[in-house]
């Protein structure tokens, strides 16, 4: 059984994360299965969107510490990190419907998705440098462009969570949306997106986005940092004390 349901609903990829007994919280596997999954649908013609959703009432809570720690040994090889570059590098537009808690890498999808749609419940956090570690996904270099640096510090560097009507307000989501609605809302917006001209789609996408050779050589610098800061005592320490409160960030 994965912990990543593939589906289909016409020209639209569903994703659904489905570990809801762990909340969602991201392992290996589950990074692998998603990469595999980008990775079809740039190849697929038949796909247009990607739909990447939660189950039982969460989106994530970020990755499983305790599998992270397991495979930290070379950082730059870990799923996790191919799992960024992919999503950095994605062609497909990408849709997402967060309902509770979007926690890490549950965050920092906001900034490479294009349409994304909350509940009122939802709520956002990158705890990186509380975890003695540094941002990822490129967080570092898109945060600031998109909200300013200000507002970025403060979601950044103090690791402040922040509501789901503060993402509207920052322009990080579409929507609010009513949780019974939310399925089906997102549903439906990700199949009108897959209606659209096909290569037109594609191409205004990476127009907007740009040259992503800067982006992906900026993740590429978090990840070095990243794996000086995984052995570094502050974060053992701060891993140990997430451990000991059920294992999740």
């Amino acid at each position: 059984m994965t912990d990543v349901l593939v589906s289909r609903d016409g020209a639209v990829l569903v994703l659904t994360l489905a570990r809801p007994q762990k909340k969602n919280a991201l392992t290996g596997a589950m990074y692998e299965a998603l990469i595999e999954a980008f990775h079809s649908a740039e190849q697929d013609e038949d796909i247009a969107v990607i739909l990447l959703r939660g189950s039982g009432g969460v989106f994530t809570a970020g990755n499983d510490i305790a599998d992270f720690i397991a495979h930290a040994s070379s950082p730059q090889t870990m799923a996790a990190y191919r799992f960024v570059e992919a999503l950095a590098g994605l062609d497909v537009p990408l849709v997402l419907a967060i309902e509770g808690p979007a926690i890490g890498i549950g965050t920092t999808m906001l900034l490479h998705c294009d349409l994304a749609f909350a509940t009122a419940d939802a709520h956002f956090k990158m705890p990186f440098v509380d975890l003695g570690l540094v941002p990822e996904a490129g967080s570092s270099w898109l945060l600031p462009q998109r909200i300013g640096m200000a507002r970025a510090s403060e979601l950044l560097l103090q690791g402040k969570g922040f509501s789901s009507n503060r993402a509207l307000d920052l322009g990080l989501i579409n929507a609010i949306v009513p949780v019974q609605a939310l399925e089906n809302h997102a549903a439906r917006e990700a199949v009108a997106l897959a209606a659209k001209p096909r290569s037109a789609l594609r191409a205004a996408r990476r127009l907007m986005r740009g040259d992503r050779a800067p982006l992906l050589a900026h993740i590429r610098e978090e990840a070095v940092a990243f794996a000086a800061a995984l052995q570094s005592g502050e974060a053992q320490k701060a891993f140990q004390s997430f451990m000991a409160k059920g294992g999740t960030k």
